[in-house]
């Protein structure tokens, strides 16, 4: 592959890949706004702790309150549709090929899924409220998933070359 041909692919495969995760991101955010109990329930049982081993020594941590249960849900959807809209931004920033823009919208929205899959849901759901002991309501496997295919996106948004404006040229 020359340097010419990998200088167009790169840019075509951060925007496609960007894409992908801003349309998932916006699928999740859609899918919680208009289904609204699902995910609610997941997000109480996980808080609440109430499938876990409920070790005396850990259930201190358990947030039963059903408000701040809900706010935790409602700012987890917020922050899954801002998101996606920066995603939806960045993908459009690569296709106009204002690569800088791209990179740097994209980096923003990446990090974003990847602080609410990783620590949100890995490291706060998972450790804090020991989803993991959960057989019912385990979010983990779906939050790796995610958390590392964000991952290699943003890997691929930073190979991409160096160009400069919105014509793509240096």
């Amino acid at each position: 592959m020359t340097t010419t041909t990998a200088s167009r692919a790169l840019p075509l495969a951060a925007a496609l890949l960007t894409g992908t995760v801003a349309l998932y991101m916006a699928l999740v955010a859609f899918g919680n706004i208009t289904d609204f109990g699902t995910n609610q329930a997941f997000v109480q049982h996980v808080l609440a702790m109430d499938t876990t081993f409920e070790d005396e020594d850990l259930m201190w941590r358990a947030v039963t309150s059903e408000g701040l249960q809900n706010a935790a849900y409602v700012a987890i959807i917020a922050w899954e549709t801002v998101s996606a809209l920066v995603l939806i931004t960045g993908t459009w920033s690569w296709f106009r090929r204002d690569h800088a823009r791209a990179r740097r919208v994209s980096t923003l929205g990446l990090l974003m899924v990847m602080l609410l899959f990783g620590v949100g849901f890995i490291g706060i759901g998972g450790e804090w409220f020991a989803m993991w002991q959960s057989d019912t309501w385990n979010g983990l496997d779906a939050a790796t998933r995610i958390f590392l295919l964000s991952g290699v996106v943003l890997i691929v948004t930073h190979l991409t070359p160096e160009r400069g404006g919105a014509t793509g040229r240096p």
